[in-house]
């Protein structure tokens, strides 16, 4: 399997989510294997599968906004690059990034700040379909895959989120808030070999939106 392009943690633990499956089924095997009434064993498993989905849930999500995480964005980016070229699918990928958030930061404060990324996170899991994959890369940056879907077909919901924040006003302890957001999208083709790849081209579209004035989409 190869090592995560994105983790630069030498130190970070992270087991695959297969293994976590494996260790899980181990568990219940070795459960079914006590000197035990079934009905006992039948109520212990409950319990350690009902832990284990939670502790997996949480350990894919980011706690402030809900959505998922870096870490779940890293396996699902390669594998969906992954499938995108086996089947020749269309597959555009696309950052977004708040304006101006270390200003509300330092004007409001870190609760304000949090608000904002919660309000984001909130207007981005509901402008997309069911097939788009939307996560918390890091900081005020959101990032989303769109497995077969063209870059001109991409930007058609990033324009819409954008005017969405554009055309929205926000309140926060009495405080008047305007919200806007730089996208860069970017699009598999041949030339691109891995989802490293596909990432930089759209992080260098989401630089030309902040050099041309923010509040824009830019396609890569």
């Amino acid at each position: 399997m190869q090592e995560n392009i994105f983790d630069n943690n030498e130190n970070n633990f992270n087991i695959p989510s297969d293994v976590l499956d494996e260790i899980q089924a181990n568990i219940e095997n070795i459960i079914q294997s006590f000197d035990i009434p079934d009905a006992n064993k039948t109520d212990v498993i409950k319990k350690i599968n009902f832990m284990y989905k939670q502790t997996k849930h949480i350990s894919l999500t980011d706690a402030l906004t809900g959505l998922y995480n870096r870490r779940y964005f890293e396996t699902s980016f390669e594998r969906e690059f992954s499938r995108a070229r086996r089947y020749a699918n269309d597959l555009s990928f696309a950052i977004i990034d708040i304006d101006f958030f270390k200003k509300i930061n330092d004007t409001y404060g870190h609760s304000c700040g949090d608000y904002v990324l919660k309000e984001v996170a909130y207007l981005i899991s509901n402008n997309f379909r069911i097939t788009d994959m939307f996560f918390r890369y890091g900081g005020e940056e959101f990032v989303v895959i769109l497995p077969e879907t063209t870059k001109e077909n991409a930007f058609i919901p990033m324009e819409r989120l954008r005017k969405a924040f554009e055309n929205s006003v926000y309140r926060f302890m009495g405080n008047e808030l305007k919200i806007t957001i730089s996208v860069g999208i970017s699009e598999l083709s041949n030339d691109i070999n891995s989802p490293l790849e596909l990432f930089d081209l759209a992080d260098k579209a989401l630089y030309r939106a902040k050099e041309n004035g923010r509040n824009q989409v830019c396609i890569n």
